[in-house]
């Protein structure tokens, strides 16, 4: 069965904010790397909108190895987007969602169309609401060498203790560190 991974990249105080971080090309790399291993990515339309800036990169590439391979990776990848009010996506690879989070989720975990390819979720939403269900199996937290003092927050709305197992950690030359979650089951 395919993991439900949360892949996201979030301040030292726990706010998620593109603008509050610096990607560079070792931190482009490794989401690169993670983006060819993945068999779907699921967005809210909001972080969807931000990761269509990509779809310009493939139209007119920087030049950065790093930031245009990191372009092909994104726009390879299937993407699901959850939304009430985009009708129509422009992006050939991205997708409306037609069924709810839950029930979306659940039948792409059981699908056998590439079922070693796990299902990424790289959302502040969608992330706290299938944590809420309990259907996130692994977190991938890239936690930046930044305090934001506001933002979104990434739990928010949760209303349980959940508890985690450190799996690994990935130290990059800027400072930002990987860690890899996975969800205690309950005893």
């Amino acid at each position: 069965m395919r993991k439900i991974i949360a892949a996201i990249n979030m301040t030292l105080d726990g706010f998620c904010d593109h603008t509050g971080m610096v990607a560079d090309d070792e931190l482009h790399q490794h989401y690169q790397e993670l983006l060819s291993h993945a068999g779907v990515i699921l967005y809210g339309r909001v972080t969807y909108e931000l990761m269509e800036f990509w779809r310009t990169v493939i139209e007119k590439p920087t030049g950065n190895k790093a930031t245009d391979e990191f372009a092909l990776a994104m726009d390879k990848v299937p993407k699901i987007v959850f939304s009430r009010t985009l009708k129509t996506l422009e992006w050939h690879s991205a997708k409306l969602a037609t069924k709810s989070l839950k029930e979306e989720v659940e039948d792409l975990r059981q699908s056998r169309i590439e079922e070693a390819r796990n299902i990424y979720v790289g959302s502040p939403g969608l992330i706290a609401t299938l944590t809420q269900l309990g259907l996130i199996d692994e977190y991938q937290l890239c936690i930046h060498p930044v305090i934001l003092g506001k933002g979104l927050p990434l739990f928010k709305n949760l209303q349980e203790r959940i508890n985690l197992r450190l799996q690994g950690t990935k130290t990059f030359s800027s400072g930002s560190m990987l860690l890899y979650y996975a969800r205690q089951k309950d005893t």
